[in-house]
């Protein structure tokens, strides 16, 4: 008998259209990196908190804030800045200098307060939120901003905030006295700290700080003082720095009155 033969249909070989991956330099990439860098640092500030090492947990935070100030710079000076590394930054400015500082506090001392020591800290979390969820929104209405009204943050910002929140441990670490017997200091700096980041206070931006010709030399002159002082005495400069910080509030407030006033006069002279 003749063999059966068998009918094979031939199918085509499927043509799979691969989209090539479009090359991206590396320096797209940095500003990126430096948020997840700083993302990482100021979590591992909790770490060296649950293991006593609260030096190293307030440093941690402060390498953090260094790192968050480099990456907008970066994605600037490259011209990479994008919505997803500002949604980036944001969330790590929320971990690192929202939740960081108030775990440690919590952990170092106020931990002695049990619920109402929870309490607080989460009370500066929220306040941290709500920071960073109207710095976000605001950016959405840049545009119709008055060219000063850029020289100025609205309420202290995060990284800011945390660092204010954190000075009662870097007070005892300069005088060297047990930060666990301090809840009241660190209520104290929380409270204030948390209350400062959504309120409406005008702060400083270090984009609208201009020097004259003239304060160059003493400027730098200031700068390698402040560098000496934190080499001899790291911890009591810290210190100063962040109550210096806290006094330059007024007269922010009171430039951003005296801009404002100004704006509005011109703005009637124009309207005569």
């Amino acid at each position: 008998m003749p063999a059966k033969k068998t009918l094979i249909k031939k199918v085509a070989p499927l043509k799979v259209s691969r989209r090539r991956l479009k090359e991206m330099p590396f320096s797209r990439l940095l500003p990126n990196i430096t948020t997840l860098m700083s993302l990482c640092t100021g979590l591992s500030a909790v770490r060296f908190a649950l293991i006593d090492r609260y030096e190293m947990a307030v440093v941690a935070i402060l390498i953090a804030a260094i790192l968050d100030m480099m990456d907008g710079r970066l994605a600037r000076m490259l011209g990479v800045d994008s919505h997803f590394g500002a949604e980036l930054d944001s969330l790590s400015d929320f971990v690192s200098f929202g939740v960081a500082p108030a775990l440690v506090l919590y952990i170092s001392s106020l931990h002695a307060w049990k619920g109402f020591g929870w309490a607080l800290a989460l009370f500066f979390v929220i306040c941290s939120a709500l920071r960073l969820a109207r710095f976000n929104t605001a950016l959405l209405d840049k545009k119709d901003l008055p060219l000063w009204r850029s020289r100025f943050f609205i309420g202290v910002p995060s990284p800011a905030g945390g660092f204010i929140a954190l000075l009662p441990l870097m007070f005892s670490f300069a005088m060297e006295e047990s930060y666990a017997f301090m809840p009241y200091m660190c209520a104290l700096s929380l409270l204030v700290a948390g209350a400062l980041m959504p309120s409406r206070i005008p702060t400083p931006s270090s984009k609208g700080v201009h020097i004259p010709r003239s304060m160059v030399l003493p400027c730098m002159l200031g700068a390698g003082v402040v560098i000496t002082a934190l080499i001899n005495a790291f911890w009591f400069t810290l210190f100063a720095v962040g109550i210096v910080y806290l006094g330059s509030l007024y007269f922010s407030y009171k430039a951003y009155c005296r801009l404002r006033n100004q704006e509005s006069a011109e703005t009637e002279e124009l309207a005569d």
